[in-house]
């Protein structure tokens, strides 16, 4: 397990905001909408609506008894991803055009389908469970590898987004004290226990060999662990500072219980 957990710091650190979009309440990932198309979530002024309509009081209202080391951390984490993360994003958009970076998206977004069909099954939600292997299925071959989602565009099957964070609360395990992970962002005790288990089993399964190919330490490597971070970052379009409020870290935590809360209850 040690190995696994030191294997798994470097391409985490690489996903840096990639995750923090994800589970990030102000990220784009932060779903919380309607419990409807959660591509709508990435529009930065859904966060400032959100932030406006917010009772003052509620952000108070999310267990973080080490908060004063949570804000130190996101403090840094704002300042990674101004001076690093945000300058290699645009140095990627510039040599990239947007065509070959959705095919970076759709391919690892079709490697993403593994969690959502074991977790989905795990949850025992059938439905889910044949919706994401049939989008795996589609998109593999027809798609040619993942680098095109015709389960999408073609067939109008929507992509399920389950994690074992998710699995866990869906079997009523308690979110635990809140967390932000240097780089990675928001998360609770719960949902880092549920990243580390996808990780370690994304590694075991190794769909089409890109996990080994990213645990390699040479130039293949590097480059897969460097596009996979980067595609994550251009997805998304949180920045750090665009609820504008004094009281961004509170409302952010705000946010990510919200969502999280919302994702398992579906």
């Amino acid at each position: 397990m040690i190995i696994y957990f030191r294997q798994l710091l470097l391409p985490l650190a690489m996903i840096a905001s990639v995750w923090f979009a994800a589970t990030s309440p102000a990220y784009a990932a932060a779903d919380i909408s309607e419990m409807g198309d959660i591509s709508e979530l990435r529009d930065p002024q859904y966060y400032i609506d959100i932030e406006a309509r917010t009772n003052p009081l509620d952000f108070l209202d999310v267990y973080d008894p080490l908060e004063p080391m949570n804000k130190r951390i996101y403090a840094f984490n704002r300042l990674f991803d101004e001076y690093v993360f945000l300058p290699a994003l645009s140095a990627y958009r510039f040599v990239f055009p947007q065509f070959v970076r959705n095919r970076f998206q759709d391919f690892w977004a079709n490697i993403g389908e593994i969690p959502n069909i074991y977790n989905s099954l795990f949850q025992l939600k059938i439905e889910k469970t044949a919706v994401s292997s049939w989008r795996l299925i589609l998109n593999t071959t027809v798609g040619i590898g993942g680098l095109w989602d015709p389960a999408t565009k073609w067939f109008e099957i929507e992509r399920a987004n389950e994690d074992f964070g998710q699995t866990l609360g869906h079997w009523g395990v308690g979110a635990g004290p809140f967390l932000v992970l240097p780089i990675l962002g928001p998360s609770n005790l719960r949902d880092t226990t549920g990243l580390v288990t996808d990780y370690v089993a994304e590694r075991e399964i190794d769909f089409l060999g890109v996990k080994e190919a990213e645990s390699n330490d040479d130039t293949g490597g590097w480059l897969l662990k460097g596009f996979d971070a980067l595609n994550q970052r251009d997805i998304h379009q949180f920045r750090y500072g665009m609820l504008g409020s004094p009281f961004e870290y509170n409302k952010v935590r705000y946010l990510f219980n919200q969502q999280r809360e919302l994702l398992i209850a579906e």
